[in-house]
């Protein structure tokens, strides 16, 4: 299956690198905003956009906020955070750990609720992260900066509703998952973020993304892009968009505005 045909390998990085740092800075100037803060998880995205907001010079607070997290994934988002501090003097941090903060939720939940719901519980850890990252950004009158991509922002909604998904600005929300990492290449962020599989790192098993899809990030991203006729395709491609024309349709409701009760002028 000729996965990477659609990919824009004539992307001009340095130009595309340059025009997210403006539109970060032009958009904090904007909102009257004094920086950016953003959660630092050990994957590829959040490594981008960290290194983007960084190379505005503005204040750009990086925090890890771990829950039952991967010590590898925990320690590749140190180890990028500390490469960051190396090389702008913009950046700061802080890791705030809340294993506890969970396990206390979850300890007040009724018997009846603790089964079968492993997905309600991962969506309260990222909301819980949201939650965290807007406590420092009232703190200082920052931004909170999304880490979602096209494919998950637009393509088939994987991220959680006023979760990850709970943001002020989106910087890398137009790029394939393809082009964050020939963007993270380009920039030199660290090889073992690059190698490391997907994962959102809100299961405690270390599932990744393609485990939960069914589908790898240039098969999703061939899906998203697909125009052509359904019957010639073969039994994998047929697989992959069907599991993206599904999670499109369900997760909708993610992807578009919060529909609005308009009460018609004559009534009021």
């Amino acid at each position: 299956m000729q996965m990477y045909k659609f990919v824009n390998y004539k992307m001009k990085e340095q130009e595309v690198i340059q025009h997210i740092v403006n539109w970060l800075s032009k958009y904090q100037r904007k909102s009257g905003a004094d920086g950016f803060v953003i959660g630092i998880s050990g994957g590829v995205d959040s490594a981008l956009t960290s290194t983007l907001a960084a190379k505005t010079t503005l204040p750009t607070l990086c925090i890890e906020m771990p829950i039952h997290q991967n010590k590898q994934q925990v320690e590749r988002g140190r180890n990028h955070i500390k490469w960051l501090k190396k090389k702008f003097e913009n950046v700061t941090d802080s890791e705030i750990e809340l294993t506890n903060v969970f396990d206390s939720f979850v300890e007040e939940l009724p018997q009846s609720h603790k089964k079968n719901n492993d997905l309600s519980l991962v969506n309260v850890r990222a909301r819980f992260r949201m939650t965290a990252l807007y406590y420092y950004a009232q703190l200082n009158n920052y931004l909170v900066v999304g880490t979602g991509n096209k494919v998950e922002d637009f393509g088939i909604g994987f991220f959680t509703k006023y979760g990850d998904g709970g943001v002020d600005i989106s910087p890398i929300a137009d790029l394939l998952k393809t082009e964050v990492y020939i963007l993270s290449k380009c920039l030199g962020i660290n090889n073992d973020i690059l190698i490391a599989p997907p994962t959102d790192g809100l299961w405690g098993d270390d599932k990744t993304d393609e485990e939960q899809i069914g589908a790898n990030y240039p098969e999703l991203e061939w899906a998203m892009n697909f125009n052509g006729e359904r019957n010639k395709l073969n039994k994998r491609e047929e697989e992959v968009l069907e599991i993206y024309m599904e999670l499109n349709r369900k997760n909708q409701h993610k992807m578009r505005e919060i529909p609005v009760c308009n009460i018609p002028k004559i009534l009021k």
